[in-house]
């Protein structure tokens, strides 16, 4: 049974790839950690077990390396789709995947790091291209209010509290949802929030959406 611990600050993020890898008879969840004084209990408590840790959560990584080695506990991490992981860094983890990693790679990833073989994903330049591509042709068929609402969708908002921040009605967000669910093909917040996050352009058109909303409640 592989035991694995998820470290991420993006909570859309850590549902997605909880849901993916609880389906799996081999793996278990043993912890969901959104800050480092929950990690820091959990590799206490988890001897033996396996990170999946995106390079925005710890600030001193080469530090939490050498504690993790420690108690033989493999780290795979969890890179944005843009960033560069020097080879310095890279030789020193079990496992490397892009932040749209694919469901079966991600679980193929985990697998070979508990066989003790490392699995390094590097970004290929036309994927990377074609991403944005697709992230480019959705953030130019939503409109402004869409875009806001995607913003406040990633970060985990519900209906009632979008409403709320955009001065409406839930019924009208209800709408909105349908019409983006239509323009980027999902069918639900947890894959449109996953959609988002996965596509660069798109992402940063709707942190920036974010933050207008918050320039105008503050």
């Amino acid at each position: 049974m592989n035991r694995l611990i998820l470290a991420d600050n993006q909570a859309i993020f850590r549902a997605g790839a909880a849901r993916v890898l609880a389906l799996e008879d081999d793996m278990r969840i043993v912890a969901q950690c959104e800050d480092m004084a929950k990690l820091s209990t959990a590799i206490d408590g988890f001897k033996g077990s396996i990170i999946i840790l995106s390079s925005s959560f710890c600030q001193d990584l080469p530090a939490l390396l050498r504690r993790t080695r420690l108690l033989d506990i493999h780290v795979i991490l969890v890179s944005e789709n843009s960033e560069l992981v020097t080879d310095e860094v890279a030789s020193q983890l079990d496992g490397i995947v892009c932040r749209n990693v694919a469901g079966p790679d991600l679980l193929d990833c985990v697998r070979r790091v508990s066989r003790g073989q490392r699995c390094v994903q590097r970004a290929n330049v036309t994927m990377m291209q074609a991403a944005d591509s697709v992230g480019a042709n959705v953030r130019d068929r939503l409109t402004p209010k869409e875009m806001q609402i995607v913003a406040l969708i990633v970060q985990g908002c519900k209906n009632k509290e979008i409403a709320i921040q955009l001065a409406t009605k839930e019924q009208v967000i209800k709408n909105y949802l349908r019409s983006i669910y239509d323009k980027t093909g999902v069918s639900d917040r947890l894959e449109l929030a996953l959609f988002t996050i996965h596509h660069r352009v798109l992402a940063e058109a709707a942190a920036k959406a974010g933050n207008l909303i918050q320039m105008k409640t503050a």
